[in-house]
């Protein structure tokens, strides 16, 4: 039987999450701001863009809140949240069963999977884990997130190279510094759009098909239901859509 003190001190704590952020006036948002067209750290500004920080700009103008983005890492980003440095963690962050034993994920806001960037001439070769997955394969991924996993259990025969700077990783694939690129397919489509050295020949076809969620300290169940809501209407009014229309192709962006 449930004890009546601890669930009245849970409920309690929901509610505290929610009324700090308004109380203090502003929402802490985690962000990597190396995943274009997700998250995007502007050299010069120090300005946050993407689909993600407009989406985190919304949730705070919802709660008539500032916006604050606090700076983590794919390699540091659950010690952040679980550490408190910031409300939540909204930055392309794929929904795993990990992920959410360790804290607390949102419902899904945008389809995404796994899939490869490579350069163009070498677009035909690639057609599927099994041509990824050769010694002479160089597949360059950045540390401590989903695609190193996702390397490190896919492509054992290949050579991996770990890059800690994942928006020059296109361009180093481009420059012939690695043959392949481990990614999503709403950034492989954002890279194409952007270089024609590029091609990501498997995009309709991912390995894997996820989905994008908010990720939240256990505790804030309070916070996660008010995302879980406002998401809702984020999707139901169309803007998850217009978001998708301004930062990459529909059909890109859904695999």
């Amino acid at each position: 039987m449930r004890n009546s003190s601890d669930y009245r001190n849970r409920v309690s704590s929901e509610k505290t999450v929610v009324e700090e952020i308004c109380r203090r006036g502003i929402l802490k948002a985690g962000m990597t701001g190396d995943y274009p067209p997700l998250s995007c750290l502007e050299h010069g500004t120090g300005r946050y863009i993407g689909f993600d920080a407009e989406l985190a700009k919304d949730l705070a103008d919802s709660l008539d809140v500032e916006l604050a983005f606090v700076k983590t890492s794919w390699t540091s980003l659950m010690e952040d949240v679980r550490a408190g440095k910031f409300d939540l963690a909204v930055s392309g962050i794929t929904i795993t069963d990990v992920r959410k034993e360790q804290a607390l994920m949102s419902d899904g806001y945008l389809e995404n999977g796994k899939t490869i960037l490579c350069r163009a001439e070498d677009a035909g070769r690639y057609t599927g884990l099994h041509a990824v997955n050769q010694p002479d394969v160089r597949v360059m991924v950045n540390p401590g997130g989903h695609n190193e996993r996702f390397a490190r259990e896919n492509f054992p025969d290949a050579v991996l190279m770990i890059h800690e700077i994942n928006p020059e990783i296109p361009f180093l694939v481009a420059c012939n510094r690695a043959d392949i690129m481990i990614t999503e397919v709403v950034e492989a489509a954002y890279y194409v759009r952007q270089a024609d050295r590029l091609a990501a020949p498997l995009i309709h076809k991912p390995f894997t098909h996820g989905e994008l969620g908010i990720l939240m300290p256990k505790g804030s169940e309070g916070l996660a239901n008010y995302v879980n809501e406002f998401l809702r209407k984020e999707k139901e009014s169309g803007r998850i859509n217009g978001l998708a229309a301004k930062y990459f192709t529909s059909s890109s962006a859904q695999g």
